[in-house]
């Protein structure tokens, strides 16, 4: 599958900006499994500097860099993107196969494994992602037993998280702490990832937040619009031996086909699409527009 992906994101402000610095993380991620075949970055106005850099995370960073007053900012990414659904699929059985139990991945997780010290900070609490809350981690191992197998244990969480969490737009932002999420039962695509995200860090096993896109199928009949999709997100669980295994808890699926990664990180926070800091006063109006379809012409 090849799909052409537009992100673009405009800031209006009520002031005039004589100086700001944004960071830009737009790049789609290469894997085994997704093939870049195009990307360019527009910035407007024009940005005195832009420079590249890759971060710990593995995930291409732009820092724009504007010396010259504005009154907005319009960053848009422009992408074409592979995704290899054989090596995906083939990936995912494998893992399956050889899964370790959940007692056998602590047991290992618990010593000194060079393949395992990237994984280990995923482990860990993060600026939006708490670890130890009491119902949390029960929830979580109503799945994981001692002698299931992870990827069996992993895709079960999913599918819960699934049937009892609702889908409700504008009921939280990034400040809703995540056990406001799991007490209500209720939010949007970043929640859930960030839920099953602390749920499976509080029972000991690394987790990782992935940003990136899906596509979007009009009802039959109906013309797709440009720009009437958005961003999304899930969760990615580290099986030792064998790899992430990455699973969709807002569309109780497993990502193939369908699903565009643009990075990874500890939470939302750390691959944000754009964030900066403005010289300024006054208010700011964020629009966000995305589009993601299938190449029309998939030969090139």
């Amino acid at each position: 599958m090849i799909y052409d992906i537009f992100h673009e994101t405009e800031f209006h402000y009520q002031s005039p900006v004589t100086f700001s610095h944004n960071i830009a993380r737009l790049k789609p991620k290469e894997s085994p499994e997704q093939e870049l075949l195009a990307f360019r970055l527009d910035v407007e106005p024009h940005a005195s500097q832009i420079h590249t850099f890759v971060d710990m995370f593995g995930n291409t960073n732009h820092h724009l860099l504007l010396r010259e007053p504005h009154r907005s900012l319009k960053v848009t990414g422009h992408s074409r993107v592979r995704r290899k659904v054989d090596e995906a699929g083939e990936a995912i059985e494998r893992l399956r196969v050889k899964a370790l139990s959940y007692e056998k991945a602590l047991q290992r997780l618990s010593g000194f494994d060079t393949r395992d010290i990237a994984a280990k900070q995923f482990l860990f609490a993060s600026e939006l992602i708490p670890v130890g809350h009491g119902p949390i981690r029960d929830y979580a191992l109503e799945s994981f037993h001692p002698k299931r197998s992870l990827a069996e244990a992993g895709e079960e969480l999913m599918g819960r998280i699934f049937e009892e969490f609702t889908f409700k737009a504008g009921f939280s932002d990034l400040t809703t702490p995540v056990a406001t999420i799991f007490e209500e039962k209720k939010g949007v695509c970043q929640d859930f990832a960030h839920f099953a995200i602390a749920a499976l860090r509080s029972i000991g096993l690394p987790a990782r937040y992935v940003s990136g896109y899906i596509e979007t199928i009009p009802p039959e009949g109906s013309e797709k619009l440009f720009g009437a999709d958005a961003s999304h997100a899930w969760v990615s669980l580290y099986v030792p031996g064998s790899g992430w295994h990455d699973l969709d808890p807002t569309n109780n699926i497993i990502p193939l086909d369908q699903h565009i990664v643009l990075g990874h990180g500890r939470d939302y926070h750390d691959i944000s699409p754009l964030k900066g800091v403005v010289r300024s006063s006054g208010q700011s109006r964020l629009g966000v527009r995305v589009d993601v379809r299938r190449a029309a012409d998939e030969s090139k």
